[in-house]
């Protein structure tokens, strides 16, 4: 007999079916018995007469299979319940779990959540961050290609750094030094000189900094992309508010359930507010007192400018400008007007920043004269900047981590809820 999933049960009434799950919820009311069983789609009741002995022998969340016949039932889940139905154990679940599954909340701390992993994912809700997270990536995806981007896969072990030698990851190589890659910013940048122009790529990124906060992991998924013969900083700012509106389009049509159980809506995605970070520190000194720490925004600035915005335009998202050339990677494209500052941008959602971006150096010997002004030596760089003495179009790029998005969409409390299995400062298991 062909597999039923839950959520088909209700359109299979009068048919025998069988299902394959995880035992959800036990009610044995003495002579007659309900099953709630679990699979990948949703729950399905099942009834079982006279086998109240065999119900309270059976642990939660242990894998079953059932088969009985379809009928109807409003009160069931889905308006639908298996009757006549002969349950077979296949794998049997320790009797004392280390928490419940099966109410509307998940009473377990984060770090117990995470010890546990593969049960506290069972929970629907907890289950459901990552539909959601997937459609994210699905519409990331699907927007670039419909755009004429190529997805990419580059290395993530690395000679050099990009961001910075302070938070890298140092492995052995057969004896050399080597690094888990901070960004493929080097590797895109390339590829766009190697003529593909437009590349994306979703892929892992390791940071080595030293953080034990809500918004930090030491490694999460980015969703990059870099795009050659760019026309300025708004166009690539344009281009990130069309593909953000694809992504929540996406989630919207696929997981609308999903997020309907973290009670969550899509945020308005045109006309984002763009304000250069001079511009914000100003608002937040006059409005709130607040002082920023030099040419940057504190954790406390981007909740209280988001807050602004949000009154000001209506908007759950603020591009933040005009950073100091001194506070971004070398890679980054002065402003013709005060070189002293980039042509590089901050996105903030919900108060958090989830995207970094900008415009970058496209001639070689601009970047090898800022390589050789902070400190780092060129000739480490070669592969690299060898890729601008063949025509470097302009060009600039972004990536949006992808576990701070889904942290905001949803409200979670927490980047880690948002990561399948995090690695942070003290987690390196499961």
């Amino acid at each position: 007999m062909k597999r039923t999933l839950a959520a088909e049960v209700p359109g299979r009434t009068g048919d025998r079916v069988l299902l394959k799950g995880w035992v959800h919820a036990i009610r044995p009311l003495g002579g007659i018995g309900f099953l709630v069983v679990r699979d990948r789609s949703g729950q399905a009741q099942v009834v079982l007469e006279g086998q109240d002995e065999f119900l309270r022998a059976l642990p939660e969340a242990s894998a079953v299979v059932v088969r009985g016949v379809a009928a109807a039932e409003p009160r069931a889940p889905g308006g639908a319940e298996i009757r006549q139905a002969e349950v077979e154990v296949v794998a049997k679940a320790v009797p004392e779990l280390p928490f419940e599954v099966n109410h509307p909340g998940l009473a377990a701390g984060l770090d117990t959540q995470l010890d546990h992993r593969v049960l506290s994912l069972r929970h629907p809700r907890q289950a459901a961050v990552f539909r959601v997270q997937a459609e994210l990536v699905r519409g990331f995806r699907e927007a670039l290609r419909s755009r004429g981007f190529l997805e990419v896969h580059t290395p993530k072990l690395v000679a050099t750094g990009t961001e910075g030698g302070a938070e890298l990851f140092a492995v052995d190589y057969f004896g050399r030094r080597a690094y888990l890659a901070q960004s493929p910013q080097f590797y895109k940048q390339m590829l766009v000189g190697a003529g593909l122009e437009r590349v994306f790529e979703v892929g892992p990124v390791y940071r080595a900094e030293d953080h034990d906060t809500s918004r930090h992991l030491n490694e999460y998924v980015s969703l990059d992309l870099e795009v050659g013969f760019l026309d300025g900083l708004a166009d690539l700012m344009d281009l990130e508010e069309a593909v953000l509106e694809d992504m929540f389009a996406a989630v919207t049509s696929s997981a609308g359930d999903a997020l309907r159980l973290w009670g969550a809506a899509t945020p308005r995605v045109r006309g984002i507010p763009r304000i250069r970070l001079d511009e914000a520190a100003a608002i937040l000194d006059r409005r709130h007192g607040h002082q920023i720490p030099e040419g940057n925004l504190d954790p406390e600035g981007e909740r209280l400018l988001a807050a602004e915005m949000e009154r000001d335009h209506g908007c759950e998202l603020v591009f933040v400008t005009h950073y100091p050339a001194s506070k971004r990677p070398v890679y980054a494209m002065p402003d013709p007007a005060d070189p002293a500052l980039t042509l590089s941008f901050d996105l903030l959602f919900r108060g958090l920043e989830v995207t970094t971006g900008g415009q970058r150096i496209h001639d070689g010997e601009t970047l090898r004269r800022r390589l050789d002004g902070r400190g780092l030596d060129p000739e480490a760089f070669a592969p690299y900047l060898e890729a601008f003495q063949y025509g470097m179009p302009p060009h600039g790029g972004l990536a949006i981590g992808l576990e701070r998005l889904t942290m905001k969409l949803l409200g979670l409390g927490n980047v880690r809820e948002a990561s399948l299995f995090p690695r942070d400062r003290g987690r390196l298991a499961p």
